[in-house]
């Protein structure tokens, strides 16, 4: 896949609950190294949007495309399988394991079941080398061996990270990386990404609006469901309707 060729597009997506209109015809389109963010105030229909593009949400009218193949109607499992990765708001780590077990895990998701019961998945290079690589692209490499409960919560963010990049996606999904992250911790995440960004198509849904303009290279509004703006970090900061839309729930200064 080339440089600038949309890995994930979306048409017209629609999710209806009863009355009530949840996501309202989305369009959008993200290509390698982009990092498009998704924003908007709470209730706006963010995460269910997420949800429609990974399958655990059926939509009601639209089309998710991943890599030109229509995978609308694929399971979630099938649409991972082709390449799209996703990071959920609440870390879903094994705390017992250690930082590489965890990745290893992810890895092996992907890859089928471990037919080798001789031998230990931590010894096997071919899933270790690559477990390391995640690790490194997360910032995390240095601490393999720790048991990942014993981590930050900052780093257990990181650790999730490198478990999403260990199922090799192409598309990145990441829904608050930064909830629950101080101003450290937050910096930390943001050099990860700057750093993974031109592999990847990534789609940012992120409250944190310092992370959004650290990380953006295009930014669409959504209220009650609805694409309202769509532009660069810049002209969102300098947007007088979006700050409308945020009145009260976000800074965008």
């Amino acid at each position: 896949m080339k440089a600038g060729e949309t890995l994930l597009a979306l048409r017209g997506l629609v999710k209806r609950y009863g009355g009530l209109l949840v996501t309202d015809h989305v369009d959008l389109s993200i290509a390698r190294g982009e990092v498009h963010a998704v924003i908007g105030p709470n209730g706006a229909g963010k995460t269910t949007l997420i949800n429609q593009i990974v399958g655990e949400v059926r939509s009601d009218e639209g089309r998710v495309e991943l890599a030109g193949r229509d995978v609308t109607n694929w399971t979630v499992a099938a649409r991972a399988q082709a390449g799209l990765g996703r990071s959920y708001q609440v870390t879903s780590i094994l705390p017992e394991f250690s930082v590489l077990e965890n990745v290893l895990l992810a890895i092996q998701s992907v890859r089928g079941h471990n037919f080798r019961f001789w031998e230990p998945a931590i010894a096997q290079r071919k899933l270790v080398e690559p477990a390391e690589q995640c690790l490194s692209q997360a910032g995390l490499l240095a601490q393999r061996g720790r048991a990942a409960g014993l981590l930050s919560y900052g780093q257990q963010r990181q650790l999730e990270l490198a478990m999403t990049l260990a199922i090799d996606p192409q598309v990145l999904l990441l829904d608050e990386p930064m909830a629950g992250l101080g101003p450290a911790e937050t910096q930390e995440m943001i050099t990860a990404l700057l750093a993974i960004k031109e592999r990847y198509a990534i789609l940012l849904v992120e409250h944190d609006m310092h992370a959004v303009f650290s990380l953006a290279t295009i930014c669409s509004v959504l209220v009650y469901g609805k694409v309202v703006f769509r532009g660069s970090p810049a002209e969102v900061r300098a947007s007088a309707a979006v700050r409308e839309a945020y009145l009260g729930d976000e800074e965008l200064a």
